[in-house]
């Protein structure tokens, strides 16, 4: 559990007006910072005491995608205010990331792994919901829908957009780097470790409902004749009424399913 330091006399003398500390960001954290910050330490002056989420954010990356602060050394919270001159080292995870436990700054853990999308994302979406995961999206929705339902609903905020992300209600959110989509659903599979989660076509992916199973005769009148013709089964979205069958499109979907899922070799599998 993460632990807050007193800040007290004892631990030094109040700076004055102004005072410098220390910053240093590892791994894929670097991404988000400026070139001249990237992969070393360096100083940002600081002219009144400010939370450590504060002083982190103001450098442009968002608290969901840290793992671990140290402050001089010791592990705090978002919460913890620097008032004196400090080194701040901040981590990400240091492996693929288990939503279903708390991570090391107290984030509540998950119980299911259930995602929200921005207005960016709607390929995205549709991808996940291919591979099973509860995706919902829609493009009117705004900054403050998109975060008052990942924390409400307790989802996975995916976005393009890192102010989104620094948004304090947001508890779980992954800022997501290529505009690729292909890569988009590789890296959220990856970075959360959702290989064994993923239950391929059992979603809608154009509503994001359930798909049940229902007969052939169900399925006569809603189907073209010629697809009733061949197709032996049959799913319906519980949602929107859509009826699927293994098509000529089956193929292919099935190939962006295996790619997703497909573990890059440079991963460690113990």
């Amino acid at each position: 559990m993460t632990r807050r330091r007193a800040n007290t006399a004892a631990a030094g003398p109040r700076v004055g007006r102004g005072f410098t500390v220390e910053l240093r960001f590892y791994e894929e954290l670097n991404e988000f910072l400026s070139r001249d910050h990237e992969k070393r330490a360096f100083e940002v002056e600081i002219f009144e005491p400010r939370s450590v989420k504060d002083i982190i954010e103001s450098q442009g990356v968002p608290h969901t995608e840290i793992d671990l602060i140290l402050v001089d050394g010791e592990s705090v919270g978002f919460e913890y205010l620097v008032d004196r001159p400090a080194r701040i080292t901040v981590y990400p995870a240091f492996q693929s990331m288990d939503v279903a436990a708390a991570s090391r700054l107290g984030r509540p853990p998950l119980r299911q792994v259930r995602f929200v999308a921005d207005v960016h994302l709607g390929r995205l979406a549709r991808l996940l919901r291919l591979l099973g995961f509860d995706c919902v999206y829609s493009a009117p929705w705004d900054d403050a829908i998109l975060a008052t339902r990942s924390a409400a609903e307790h989802r996975i905020l995916l976005t393009r957009d890192c102010g989104l992300l620094k948004r304090s209600v947001v508890t779980h959110g992954m800022f997501i780097h290529s505009d690729d989509p292909s890569e988009q659903v590789r890296d959220v599979v990856r970075k959360l470790d959702l290989y064994q989660s993923a239950r391929p076509f059992s979603r809608c992916a154009a509503c994001n409902g359930l798909l049940q199973p229902i007969s052939r005769e169900s399925a006569r009148s809603k189907v073209p004749p010629r697809t009733y013709g061949y197709a032996e089964q049959f799913l319906q979205c519980d949602s929107c009424g859509k009826v699927f069958w293994k098509g000529t499109h089956w193929q292919r979907l099935n190939q962006l399913v295996e790619r997703a899922l497909e573990r890059d070799p440079k991963d460690h599998v113990p």
